[in-house]
């Protein structure tokens, strides 16, 4: 419980109607969760405006009101604060509401296109190996200390992530790794957040359904770095080309690094088998049980942010010779006949060319690579030509199918993914997602390699505005034991 007087201290509303030494017990923007004492924020959505349902909110027991325009007419014993943009205001407000938990500690967020789960989750199984609590939100799963909390979100809401922040400083964790992704950034999720730390992994093709344009994408990600302070650090990649776009006017310690290039932290890869690889980092080898070009960026981004946190650089080493891939994340099931099955969550053209590259490269002589992939429904189509032209380009088969086709109609979808290709390839369209796995499998010959690709640690699969049960290792499994192959 706290005073409304003092959770608004900090944002400077435009007006306040009513009390504000009223307390509030709850915070919320979804009418439907409302409570006795609640706070309700009005936000002003691409789906819909919370303004709408202000009235519901008070029904449910709110009793103050954050919006950015006062309805026609207030109720009796409610009050309101108007604010300038209710978004904004909900994360100040969240910050202080749990006594700003981001200052209790060392947070660390991760940006870019692909990569963010496996860096955050890494870094987290990292600092635990060197004897520290962590709290982790990913795309994945949302950790405190060692218990896992469901993930709605890649980065959940400014009240939720503030309020998981608070229970991990209660817990006793020191650390928290989080992925950023640019809706949470453009819709002010962090913006109460301090961040220690801020990691840039790449920009590629995804998410421009939303931001209309490339470049508002590209400055969607920078925000992150342009909050940082003076304190803070800042690792970029820039063997990507808007890697130096990232550290422009960035008030932070700026590290960058490279595979391709010279930089503050190079790395090299010397071996590669099909479970770990040898990587030179600065004037040391070792081992990590994760493969491709594109995992050597991840773990040299982990070993560098763990370096900034003062961690001692040859205990920083040996524990990342021991930490495993992400669940989805070039996840290998290897049957009996030696047919391997590689599950991964790629899905932009960028992911599923890195993937492919490197399965390309660690296949042996007459090994054959089947492709499956999709697109989401509802979701950038511009990506869809270009992720099917890419399958084709690396496989013997591609198989088109559904992913999250949501309303969208899984035929439409097929449809736009076949128009980067041409006649000559060799391709299926099957809609349904488990007879795509099941027909994968039923061409490949052993000792082939079978590429599921676009939904990774997925346990569902969207269908209409359904949330169905599925999941591509299990169903992979299920076909791989039917055909007594595993």
């Amino acid at each position: 419980m706290k005073i409304l007087s003092e959770i608004i201290a900090n944002i400077h509303p435009l007006q306040v109607v009513g009390d504000e030494s009223r307390n509030v017990a709850t915070l919320t923007y979804d009418s439907r969760q409302a409570a006795a004492d609640g706070c309700f924020f009005a936000i002003v959505g691409t789906q819909s405006d919370g303004h709408n349902y202000i009235d519901a909110a008070i029904a449910g027991g709110c009793r103050t009101i954050i919006c950015q325009q006062l309805p026609e007419a207030c109720a009796d014993d409610v009050t309101y604060v108007v604010v300038e943009d209710s978004e904004i205001a909900m994360a100040a407000i969240a910050a202080a509401y749990y006594d700003y938990p981001s200052h209790d500690l060392k947070v660390v967020g991760v940006t870019g296109t692909n990569g963010k789960t496996t860096i955050a989750t890494l870094l987290y199984d990292l600092i635990r190996a060197l004897g520290y609590e962590c709290g982790l939100i990913s795309t994945v799963v949302y950790k405190i200390g060692e218990r896992c909390v469901e993930s709605t979100h890649t980065t959940p809401d400014a009240i939720r992530l503030n309020k998981m922040m608070r229970e991990m400083v209660d817990a006793g964790c020191q650390y928290c790794f989080m992925e950023c992704s640019s809706h949470s950034i453009v819709q002010h999720r962090i913006d109460s957040i301090e961040f220690d730390g801020a990691l840039f992994t790449n920009i590629t093709h995804d998410h421009l359904d939303y931001h209309k344009t490339f470049i508002e994408y590209i400055r969607a990600k920078k925000r992150l770095f342009d909050q940082l302070s003076s304190e803070a650090f800042a690792i970029s990649n820039i063997d990507d080309r808007n890697g130096e776009v990232m550290l422009q006017n960035c008030k932070a310690r700026q590290i960058r690094l490279a595979l391709q290039r010279n930089a503050d932290l190079h790395c090299r890869i010397l071996e590669m088998t099909p479970q770990a690889m040898l990587l030179a980092i600065g004037h040391h080898e070792v081992w990590v049980n994760l493969v491709g070009r594109f995992n050597a960026y991840n773990v040299l981004t982990v070993y560098g942010a763990a370096l900034e946190l003062g961690f001692d650089e040859m205990e920083v080493l040996q524990a990342l010779s021991m930490l495993h891939a992400v669940e989805g994340r070039f996840q290998q099931i290897v049957a009996t006949d030696s047919t391997t099955v590689i599950v991964d969550y790629a899905h932009t053209p960028d992911a599923l060319e890195n993937l492919l590259r490197t399965v390309t490269e660690l296949r042996q002589k007459g090994q054959r690579i089947t492709v499956v992939c999709g697109c989401g429904g509802e979701r950038d189509a511009m990506k869809r030509p270009k992720m099917a032209a890419i399958a084709v380009k690396y496989a013997e088969m591609s198989i088109f199918t559904s992913d999250n086709p949501r309303s969208e109609s899984p035929e439409a979808i097929l449809n736009d993914m076949e128009q980067g290709v041409s006649t000559a390839d060799n391709y299926l369209k099957i809609a349904d997602r488990d007879t795509a796995i099941k027909t994968a499998i039923m061409l490949s010959a052993p000792g082939d390699i079978i590429v599921i690709a676009g939904k990774g640690h997925e346990h569902y699969q969207i269908i209409g505005r359904e949330r169905l049960p599925f999941n591509d290792s299990e169903c992979a499994e299920r076909y791989l034991k039917l055909f007594n192959r595993k």
